[in-house]
């Protein structure tokens, strides 16, 4: 079942690599495509996953539907159910299949059981579809109070290797080796990745950040990648910075980022930061994207799962992912219709869920959202 899958998405990959020019832009601060002709489209509606997902990710996904119907966007959302307790090959083929045949997915967020051998379904998704880059951008909300202000960075974290490769073993009894694996390819790839965001989109300044003072060999590689590649682009300036230093400066002063790169457990950890910065998981959304594939999900990955079933979750982070979902379609027309009436539910109307110390359930944030979207033109 496994080599089928696997030869299901390789012929699909070069069947676009023969048609389809392989481009990879950037939309207001996340991922987007021109090349929408290689994405599952019948009837001029796109095609796309939906993972459930744990806790509150059911419910997210069904609000986002909601909206989506409402405002006419041409979507269709493909259901598979995928959790903590659906970890097995059966589950995550369904999984591969739908979102190779589609080339987009939408998910709640998936919980790993700590204290399983099974491996991440979240690692074993980015990798098998080779999900490179993940990438978040936490930007101060007007309408959200927080302890700092003008905030406005972009994370971009390496999302196939690292630490989260899964290779452990125990030496003796007592004794465990777990192996970091750094290679010069994904790291001057992911380097390029966000240097050329920057240089798209008007960015400043790229932030390494490592500990290669520690692991001369390993992070010491990722950072002269970065390097490197920082030479191509001379009118972006380029710093970098230890691991433990940049979690400080972050509280401390986070407005002095601009494009962080960072490899994957440093950009978990940071991007985790950044997004308590600005308001916390509910209101930043996120997109792993690969060279032909991009899953779209919250910022960070809370399950929510106390809040299952209580109506108090904030589903504006998974519908701003959402709305990058739709500009990575070319559907920018819709996703700048819904995004500009989640932003004004959140900064001006005020509608906050109990996470931004509100009143309101989510099922008041969602009519909300529809009733601003009611007085204007739907797209």
């Amino acid at each position: 079942m496994a080599a089928s899958i696997q030869r299901s998405l390789q012929l699909r990959k070069s069947l676009f690599l023969r048609l389809v020019p392989q481009v990879v832009s950037v939309q207001r601060g996340y991922v987007a495509s021109p090349a929408v002709e290689k994405f599952a489209k019948y009837g001029g509606r796109n095609t796309v996953t939906a993972l459930t997902g744990d806790g509150v990710g059911p419910e997210l996904l069904a609000c986002v539907q909601k909206v989506f119907r409402f405002a006419g966007a041409p979507v269709v959302f493909e259901e598979v159910e995928v959790d903590a307790n659906t970890s097995d090959s059966e589950y995550l083929n369904k999984a591969l299949l739908s979102v190779g045949r589609n080339g987009v997915a939408i998910k709640g967020n998936i919980a790993t059981n700590h204290d399983s051998s099974q491996v991440s379904m979240n690692v074993k998704l980015r990798t098998e579809l080779d999900l490179f880059a993940n990438v978040i951008r936490c930007k101060s909300l007007p309408g959200v109070s927080t302890r700092h202000g003008n905030i406005d960075m972009i994370l971009i974290r390496e999302n196939t290797e690292g630490e989260y490769t899964n290779l452990e073993h125990e030496n003796v009894s007592g004794v465990i080796e777990s192996l970091k694996i750094i290679t010069e390819a994904n790291s001057t790839k992911i380097a390029k990745y966000a240097f050329e965001y920057a240089k798209k989109y008007g960015r400043k300044k790229v932030t390494a950040v490592h500990k290669a003072n520690i692991m001369k060999l390993g992070d010491g590689l990722f950072l002269n990648c970065c390097r490197n590649v920082s030479e191509d682009y001379p009118d972006i300036e380029f710093n970098d910075m230890i691991i433990d230093n940049a979690s400080m400066q972050m509280v401390s002063r986070p407005q002095q980022f601009d494009v962080l790169v960072m490899p994957n457990l440093y950009g978990n950890i940071l991007s985790n930061i950044a997004t308590g910065l600005v308001g916390g998981s509910g209101v930043v959304g996120g997109v792993n994207i690969g060279e032909d594939y991009a899953v779209f999900e919250m910022g960070t990955r809370n399950t929510g799962m106390k809040l299952k079933g209580t109506n108090t979750a904030n589903p504006t982070g998974l519908l701003l992912a959402s709305c990058d979902m739709l500009d990575y379609l070319g559907h920018k027309k819709y996703g700048s219709l819904i995004r500009e009436a989640v932003l004004n539910v959140l900064n001006e109307k005020r509608i906050h869920t109990p996470d931004l110390g509100g009143q309101s359930s989510t099922t008041d944030v969602i009519q909300a959202i529809l009733d601003d979207i009611k007085p204007g033109t739907k797209a």
